[in-house]
Protein backbone atom coordinates (compact mmCIF):
# COMPACT_ATOMS: atom_id res chain seq x y z
CA UNK A 1 0.00 0.00 0.00
CA UNK A 2 0.51 3.69 -0.54
CA UNK A 3 2.88 5.24 2.23
CA UNK A 4 1.81 8.88 2.93
CA UNK A 5 5.43 8.66 5.21
CA UNK A 6 7.73 8.88 2.67
CA UNK A 7 8.85 11.71 0.49
CA UNK A 8 6.81 11.74 -3.10
CA UNK A 9 9.83 11.54 -4.74
CA UNK A 10 11.05 8.05 -3.19
CA UNK A 11 7.23 7.32 -3.40
CA UNK A 12 7.07 7.25 -7.26
CA UNK A 13 10.78 6.01 -7.97
CA UNK A 14 9.09 2.98 -5.90
CA UNK A 15 5.97 2.83 -7.86
CA UNK A 16 7.92 2.91 -10.90
CA UNK A 17 10.00 0.39 -10.24
CA UNK A 18 6.97 -2.09 -9.38
CA UNK A 19 5.76 -1.26 -12.93
CA UNK A 20 2.60 0.77 -11.68
CA UNK A 21 3.76 4.42 -13.20
CA UNK A 22 3.00 4.44 -16.97
CA UNK A 23 4.85 6.41 -19.09
CA UNK A 24 4.42 10.59 -19.18
CA UNK A 25 2.56 9.89 -15.41
CA UNK A 26 3.70 11.89 -12.24
CA UNK A 27 3.04 10.60 -8.42
CA UNK A 28 0.16 12.90 -6.64
CA UNK A 29 -0.13 12.57 -2.34
CA UNK A 30 -3.49 14.77 -3.55
CA UNK A 31 -6.96 14.03 -5.54
CA UNK A 32 -6.81 16.65 -8.19
CA UNK A 33 -10.54 17.97 -9.08
CA UNK A 34 -11.08 18.57 -12.80
CA UNK A 35 -14.28 18.53 -14.60
CA UNK A 36 -16.02 20.53 -17.07
CA UNK A 37 -18.82 22.77 -15.71
CA UNK A 38 -20.91 23.48 -12.48
CA UNK A 39 -20.83 20.71 -9.36
CA UNK A 40 -24.72 19.46 -9.47
CA UNK A 41 -26.43 19.14 -6.03
CA UNK A 42 -27.49 15.80 -4.40
CA UNK A 43 -31.15 15.12 -3.13
CA UNK A 44 -31.87 11.71 -2.51
CA UNK A 45 -35.39 12.02 -2.69
CA UNK A 46 -35.37 12.83 -6.10
CA UNK A 47 -31.86 10.90 -7.37
CA UNK A 48 -32.38 7.80 -9.39
CA UNK A 49 -30.17 5.99 -11.82
CA UNK A 50 -31.38 4.84 -15.22
CA UNK A 51 -30.66 1.88 -17.00
CA UNK A 52 -31.66 1.39 -20.85
CA UNK A 53 -30.99 0.71 -24.35
CA UNK A 54 -29.78 -2.86 -25.46
CA UNK A 55 -31.39 -4.67 -22.27
CA UNK A 56 -34.42 -7.21 -21.87
CA UNK A 57 -35.83 -4.08 -19.52
CA UNK A 58 -35.11 -1.04 -18.84
CA UNK A 59 -34.63 -0.63 -15.10
CA UNK A 60 -34.52 2.71 -12.51
CA UNK A 61 -33.33 2.58 -9.01
CA UNK A 62 -33.61 5.19 -6.47
CA UNK A 63 -30.84 6.27 -4.16
CA UNK A 64 -32.15 3.82 -1.18
CA UNK A 65 -32.87 0.96 -3.69
CA UNK A 66 -28.93 1.80 -5.61
CA UNK A 67 -27.84 1.08 -1.97
CA UNK A 68 -29.51 -2.52 -1.48
CA UNK A 69 -27.71 -3.56 -5.14
CA UNK A 70 -24.72 -6.09 -4.61
CA UNK A 71 -21.70 -3.81 -3.12
CA UNK A 72 -17.79 -4.79 -3.53
CA UNK A 73 -14.62 -2.76 -2.69
CA UNK A 74 -11.70 -2.50 -5.11
CA UNK A 75 -8.42 -0.90 -4.64
CA UNK A 76 -6.85 0.52 -7.51
CA UNK A 77 -4.52 3.38 -9.45
CA UNK A 78 -6.02 6.30 -10.87
CA UNK A 79 -4.20 7.66 -14.21
CA UNK A 80 -5.35 11.16 -15.16
CA UNK A 81 -5.54 11.81 -18.95
CA UNK A 82 -3.81 15.68 -17.63
CA UNK A 83 -0.39 13.32 -16.03
CA UNK A 84 -1.11 12.76 -11.95
CA UNK A 85 -1.73 9.27 -11.02
CA UNK A 86 -2.98 8.45 -7.50
CA UNK A 87 -1.95 4.78 -6.12
CA UNK A 88 -3.62 2.66 -3.91
CA UNK A 89 -7.03 4.68 -3.53
CA UNK A 90 -10.10 2.12 -2.31
CA UNK A 91 -13.52 2.26 -4.08
CA UNK A 92 -16.90 0.68 -2.62
CA UNK A 93 -20.07 0.36 -5.05
CA UNK A 94 -21.36 -1.62 -7.42
CA UNK A 95 -19.73 -3.87 -10.24
CA UNK A 96 -21.92 -3.49 -13.71
CA UNK A 97 -20.45 -7.18 -13.80
CA UNK A 98 -22.39 -8.28 -10.52
CA UNK A 99 -25.43 -6.94 -11.72
CA UNK A 100 -25.24 -8.68 -15.09
CA UNK A 101 -24.67 -12.16 -13.29
CA UNK A 102 -26.92 -11.99 -10.87
CA UNK A 103 -29.66 -10.98 -13.85
CA UNK A 104 -30.81 -7.34 -12.35
CA UNK A 105 -29.48 -6.18 -15.70
CA UNK A 106 -30.04 -8.60 -18.59
CA UNK A 107 -28.15 -7.94 -21.24
CA UNK A 108 -29.38 -8.40 -25.14
CA UNK A 109 -26.59 -10.11 -27.20
CA UNK A 110 -25.98 -6.89 -29.05
CA UNK A 111 -25.11 -4.91 -25.77
CA UNK A 112 -21.34 -3.98 -27.62
CA UNK A 113 -20.73 -0.71 -25.81
CA UNK A 114 -21.88 1.63 -22.73
CA UNK A 115 -22.47 5.63 -22.51
CA UNK A 116 -22.55 6.62 -18.73
CA UNK A 117 -24.70 9.32 -18.78
CA UNK A 118 -23.89 12.13 -15.91
CA UNK A 119 -25.78 15.38 -15.17
CA UNK A 120 -25.94 18.42 -17.22
CA UNK A 121 -26.25 16.31 -20.39
CA UNK A 122 -22.41 14.99 -19.91
CA UNK A 123 -21.57 11.51 -21.49
CA UNK A 124 -18.64 8.74 -21.59
CA UNK A 125 -18.03 5.61 -23.67
CA UNK A 126 -16.54 2.49 -22.88
CA UNK A 127 -16.54 -0.96 -24.96
CA UNK A 128 -18.66 -3.56 -23.03
CA UNK A 129 -15.84 -5.75 -22.19
CA UNK A 130 -14.41 -2.49 -19.95
CA UNK A 131 -17.04 -2.07 -18.59
CA UNK A 132 -17.80 -5.29 -17.42
CA UNK A 133 -14.26 -5.77 -15.83
CA UNK A 134 -13.16 -5.51 -12.40
CA UNK A 135 -11.95 -2.54 -12.33
CA UNK A 136 -14.92 -0.64 -13.52
CA UNK A 137 -16.79 0.13 -10.59
CA UNK A 138 -20.48 2.31 -10.16
CA UNK A 139 -18.81 4.03 -6.68
CA UNK A 140 -20.25 5.77 -4.30
CA UNK A 141 -17.74 5.73 -1.57
CA UNK A 142 -13.90 6.45 -1.82
CA UNK A 143 -11.30 5.30 1.24
CA UNK A 144 -14.47 4.65 3.82
CA UNK A 145 -16.13 7.99 3.16
CA UNK A 146 -18.98 8.70 0.85
CA UNK A 147 -18.15 10.70 -2.24
CA UNK A 148 -17.83 14.64 -1.80
CA UNK A 149 -19.59 16.33 -4.60
CA UNK A 150 -15.99 17.94 -6.17
CA UNK A 151 -15.09 14.12 -7.19
CA UNK A 152 -19.10 12.87 -7.90
CA UNK A 153 -21.29 12.50 -5.04
CA UNK A 154 -23.53 10.89 -5.16
CA UNK A 155 -21.90 8.09 -7.97
CA UNK A 156 -19.54 8.17 -10.36
CA UNK A 157 -18.17 5.49 -12.61
CA UNK A 158 -14.11 4.66 -11.50
CA UNK A 159 -11.93 2.99 -13.73
CA UNK A 160 -8.34 1.91 -12.69
CA UNK A 161 -5.24 -0.55 -12.93
CA UNK A 162 -5.89 -3.23 -10.32
CA UNK A 163 -2.11 -4.59 -8.78
CA UNK A 164 -1.28 -7.43 -10.85
CA UNK A 165 -4.01 -7.90 -13.09
CA UNK A 166 -2.13 -6.90 -16.74
CA UNK A 167 -4.76 -8.97 -18.32
CA UNK A 168 -7.30 -5.59 -17.79
CA UNK A 169 -7.57 -3.10 -19.60
CA UNK A 170 -6.31 0.35 -17.93
CA UNK A 171 -8.08 3.48 -19.38
CA UNK A 172 -7.65 7.05 -18.08
CA UNK A 173 -9.79 8.19 -15.60
CA UNK A 174 -11.98 10.05 -17.71
CA UNK A 175 -13.73 6.94 -19.23
CA UNK A 176 -15.55 6.87 -15.78
CA UNK A 177 -18.44 9.75 -15.10
CA UNK A 178 -18.39 11.50 -11.93
CA UNK A 179 -22.08 12.58 -11.16
CA UNK A 180 -23.63 9.32 -12.91
CA UNK A 181 -27.26 8.85 -13.77
CA UNK A 182 -27.94 6.57 -16.67
CA UNK A 183 -26.46 3.69 -18.38
CA UNK A 184 -26.99 3.21 -21.66
CA UNK A 185 -26.42 0.12 -23.32
CA UNK A 186 -25.24 0.15 -27.31
CA UNK A 187 -25.15 -1.94 -30.43
CA UNK A 188 -22.76 0.98 -32.00
CA UNK A 189 -20.01 2.72 -30.64
CA UNK A 190 -21.05 6.63 -29.64
CA UNK A 191 -18.18 8.94 -28.84
CA UNK A 192 -18.79 10.98 -25.28
CA UNK A 193 -18.49 14.40 -24.35
CA UNK A 194 -14.48 14.35 -24.41
CA UNK A 195 -13.94 11.99 -27.10
CA UNK A 196 -15.75 14.64 -29.31
CA UNK A 197 -13.65 16.91 -28.57
CA UNK A 198 -10.27 15.09 -29.79
CA UNK A 199 -9.12 12.73 -26.69
CA UNK A 200 -8.53 9.20 -27.32
CA UNK A 201 -11.67 6.57 -27.90
CA UNK A 202 -9.63 3.84 -26.18
CA UNK A 203 -7.58 5.89 -23.66
CA UNK A 204 -5.08 2.70 -22.85
CA UNK A 205 -2.70 4.53 -19.85
CA UNK A 206 0.34 2.24 -21.08
CA UNK A 207 -0.34 3.26 -24.72
CA UNK A 208 -0.42 6.84 -23.94
CA UNK A 209 -3.56 6.97 -25.66
CA UNK A 210 -4.16 10.52 -24.38
CA UNK A 211 -5.45 12.17 -27.73
CA UNK A 212 -6.96 10.75 -31.25
CA UNK A 213 -4.07 10.78 -33.87
CA UNK A 214 -5.15 12.07 -37.36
Amino acid sequence: MFDFSKDRREEEARVRSEGRLPPGQSLTQKFPVLHYGPVPRFNPETWDLRVWGEVEEEQRWTWDEFRQLPRRKVVMDLHCVTRWSKFDTEWEGVGLRDLVDQGLIKLKPTAKHLLQHAEYGFTVNLPIEVALAENFLLADTFNGQPLDPDHGLPLRGVVGYIRGREDLETPYLWKGAKWLRGLEFLAEDQLGFWEQAGYHNKANVWKEERFARG
